[in-house]
This record gives structure tokens, sequence and C-alpha cells, in this order.
């Protein structure tokens, strides 16, 4: 121990000018350029500034919004990905932790020889210590702690992410579901329709008027429909079950119960979204801004692995009581100090230090090639997105006339069959081409809407901003 009558302040005071006077040698931080194009190919003329609302407010339906509240709550994946978020700020919090000494109880008694004379004598002590505190001069601590919080913050960008998909995902399941029952109604008409041609053909081939080939014809038709009911209920049944497994539990019964009869023309409509400029993907984008604090912390990285080159300084440090006695621990004069200082300085690794070095800066060329990688794709999307939302509508509007027009052929070709101006097979091809036009109608309706709740999800989906905790 140390007279507590010397200077143990201007040694406390040196140890702290060393830690603040710390160095940081963490590259300075430049956002990449974003390698896509300014604005998107097939948007709009007056973009105008993308402002995606809440998934509460985009979303009108209210059975899709409680089934969404459904998946936002038991949903595994998304459980995982908030899971993730604590334990990567517990990470971050060890990494800020190391910064601080850690202050213990320590008690020690020893017995030995003493010099000279051989005696056994004893020693006590007791008090507080602080063990092998690293000074972070060089700023060693500080790079590992920017990293520990730049990969926080990319983890709850990819909670957000997660949650985005999570939300798109559930409403094409459910378009899906709508989707399903109206092509099942569809199948249901068309079978209830051709069993009555076959019946009405077996009933003319008895009286003579048609032959054994219509009637075989229309049976036909009609084990093809009876065919494709059957695949449309087990597609039903697999959508409803992926439906069930985003949401975590089954789907609820009255919102089963409500499918029935369904109709996509009846779904409530999404409001629509101005595309913006490719650069607020930047700061709307989760999965972007995930890359970016991947970025971050690999350049923090570096840092860390060029301070490792440096002196590494340590202190070891107990203020407390010492005596030869047990009984005299604690009585007056017997209180003191002890500081011990170390510094390693590396000068033989067999070149560990520089291959870390080479690593780190290898991870952040992979990372700005990531980031890089995650805005080409966002851009794409949007454009995907966009090319839907400007070819989707004249589709559609164009699949309907189809099936408006291939209707009245029905009509007239039933006419002409019953009047003996054409064949059966005239009638039976109506029948057929009628039918595709009919499901094509509803394929390319679900198409539009979940282009809609892709482009939602491609500009963004509403994702919370970026929370920074502190540091």
């Amino acid at each position: 121990m140390i007279d507590p009558r010397s200077t143990p302040l201007a040694l406390t005071a040196a140890a702290a000018a060393l830690l603040l006077a710390g160095c940081s040698f963490i590259p300075t931080y430049e956002r990449p350029a974003a390698p896509v194009p300014t604005t998107y190919a097939m948007a709009p003329t007056a973009q105008g500034t993308s402002a995606t609302a809440p998934w509460q407010d985009y979303f009108a339906d209210p059975r899709l919004k409680q089934l969404i509240e459904a998946a936002l709550a038991n949903n595994r994946d998304l459980r995982v990905a908030m899971l993730n978020v604590e334990q990567a700020r517990a990470t971050y919090q060890v990494r800020r932790a190391d910064q601080y000494p850690g202050v213990g109880l320590a008690a020690n008694a020893s017995r030995a020889p003493a010099s000279g004379s051989g005696n056994l004598t004893n020693s006590f002590s007791a008090g507080l210590a602080i063990s092998a505190w690293e000074i972070d001069f060089f700023g060693r601590l500080a790079s590992l702690k920017e990293q520990a919080l730049a990969q926080y913050l990319a983890t709850e960008e990819g909670r957000n992410a997660a949650q985005v998909s999570l939300v798109a995902a559930v409403a094409n399941g459910w378009l899906t579901l709508l989707a399903d029952e109206e092509l099942l109604d569809l199948s249901r008409q068309t079978l209830a329709s051709r069993e009555e041609s076959v019946r009405l053909t077996k009933m003319r081939l008895d009286a003579g008027v048609a032959s054994e080939l219509d009637f075989r014809q229309a049976e036909s038709l009609t084990q093809a429909a009876r065919a494709t009911l059957a695949q449309q209920q087990r597609q039903r049944a697999l959508d409803e079950n992926a439906l069930a497994l985003l949401l975590g539990q089954a789907l609820p019964s009255e919102v089963a119960a409500s499918l029935t009869g369904s109709r996509l023309v009846n779904a409530p409509a999404m409001a629509p979204l101005p595309a913006g400029l490719p650069s607020e993907l930047l700061t709307r984008r989760p999965d972007i801004r995930q890359a970016e604090q991947q970025l971050v912390g690999a350049n923090a990285n570096i840092g860390a692995a060029r301070a490792a080159f440096f002196p590494r300084i340590s202190l070891t440090a107990q203020a407390g009581t010492a005596s030869g006695e047990l009984s005299g621990l604690f009585k007056n004069g017997s209180w003191g100090f002890t500081i011990a200082p170390s510094l390693l300085l590396p000068i033989f690794d067999a070149g560990r230090n520089q291959a870390n070095l080479e690593s780190a800066q290898a991870s952040r060329s992979i990372a700005v090639a990531q980031y890089e990688k995650a805005i080409q794709t966002a851009f794409r999307e949007v454009s995907d997105a966009l090319a839907g939302q400007a070819t989707l509508g004249e589709q559609a509007l164009a699949q309907q006339r189809q099936a408006e027009a291939e209707s009245a052929r029905l009509q007239l070709a039933d006419l002409r069959y019953r009047n003996g101006v054409s064949s059966y097979l005239d009638l039976l091809d109506a029948q057929r081409s009628l039918f595709t036009a009919q499901q094509a109608v509803v394929q390319v309706r679900l198409a539009q809407l979940q282009n809609q709740v892709a482009l939602y999800k491609a500009l963004g989906g509403g994702a919370p901003a970026p929370t920074q905790p502190s540091s």
C-alpha cells in the first residue's frame, strides 16, 4: 500500500487525461453515391414526393387489418427478428461498458515467510479494486462500441424490413384467397352449366336429334370443368394454409366465413402512391438503411484494427485497508491504495494485426457492394411495380372486354346450334373460351391489386423511422 498522504489525485487526473485524450482511427464515413438513375423510366411525369402511409391507413379492408394485426402479434419470423434486436442491443451495452472501469470488492489474505528471519507473517487487505481497466487512449474500445452500435441499428432496421415484408405477404395472401373464392364460384357455375348441357344433349341423343359425338364432347368438357374445380379447391386450401403460417394461427372463423361469395372487384381500393425520386428510397427503405448501418459498422471496425498496432494501456488499482493482523484490518492508519498501470506494445505477432486490418478493409468493401446492391434492388422493385401500374389497368380492361365478347359469342353459338346452322363443336369451343376468359379476368385483377401492394412495399411500406439510442 502507498501512503495515503501521497498524491493520488494527481495520478487519477493523469489517467483521466489519458482517457479524454483518446484519439480515433475510424476512417471518415462518406455515404457512397447511389448507383441508379435519378428518375424511374415508367413513372408518371409529375412524380411529386412519395409518402407511404402506415399500413392501417393504406389498407382499408377491416378483415385484412385484423389479419395483419394477428400476424404482427404472432408471426414467429418477426418474433425472431425482434429478439435479434434485443440481443444486438445487449451486445452494444457490453461494448459501451468496456470503456468504463469495473469496480469490485476485493479481499486478500496470505501467510508467508518473512524475508531474512524466515518467520511466518500474515497479511490481510480489503477494499475496492479496479482490475486491468484498459484506458482507451487510441480509441480501440470506442471503435468497437461504434461497430456494435451500428450492428444494433442494422438489426433494428432488419426487424423493420421483416415487418414490411410480413404486412405485404399477408395482404397478398388475403387477395389470393379472395381470388380463389371467385375462381371457385366461377368453376361451380361453369360445372353446373355444363352438367345441364350434358343432360340436354343426352335428351337430344335419345330423341335422335343429336349424335353420340356431341354427347361425348359435352361429357368431356364437363369432366374437364370438374377437374378444374377440384384443382382450385386444393389450391384454395394450400393458400389458406400459407396465410395461416404468416398469421401464426388459424384463420379467424368470422373472417373465413366472410370469404364466401367474395369478389376482388368489391375489395376496398388502395390509395394511389406517387413514386417520388429514387434518392428517397435511401431513407424510406429499411433494408437500405440496414445495409448502410452494416457499412458504418464495417468502417468502425477498421478503426479498431488500426488501434491494435499501438500500445494497449491498462490500469489495476485498489483502495482500502491492509494489516498484518486480522483484528487491526479496520483500525486507524491502515488505509491506503495501490495503482499499477501497465503498457503492452506489440512487436511481433506473426502478421496477425496486419491481417486483421486487411480483413476489416475487405469487409468494408463488401459492405459497400452490398449497400449498392440494396439500392439497385430497391430501384428495380419500384420500377417493376411502376411498369405493372402503367400496364395492368389497360390489360384488365381489355381482358374484361374479351370476356364480354366471349359471353356474347357463346349466346350466338348456342342459338346457331339450336337452329342447326353450326356444329356442336363451335358451341363447345365458345364455352371453353368464355371460361378461360373469365378466369383470366380474375387473375389480372389479382395481379393489379398485388402490384399495388408491391409498390407500397417497394417504397418503404410505412416502415418505422430509424431510432438512435443514447451512446
